[in-house]
């Protein structure tokens, strides 16, 4: 019986692990195909507080 709670146990954890990558995973990718919207935006908003280069 016991042998059977710490397999559930280790099947819970791996589950964790793979909801954990799966969600790095796709946040890694939202990033990289919003990276140049996000970084125009951060200018745009640096341009208009007056912290801009030009």
């Amino acid at each position: 019986m016991m042998k059977l709670f710490r397999n559930q146990k280790g099947q819970g954890l791996t589950e964790y692990a793979l909801i954990i990558a799966l969600v790095s995973i796709v946040a890694v990718a939202a990033l990289t195909l919003l990276g140049g919207q996000i970084d125009t935006i951060f200018g745009s908003i640096t341009t208009e507080l007056g912290g801009g280069a030009g």
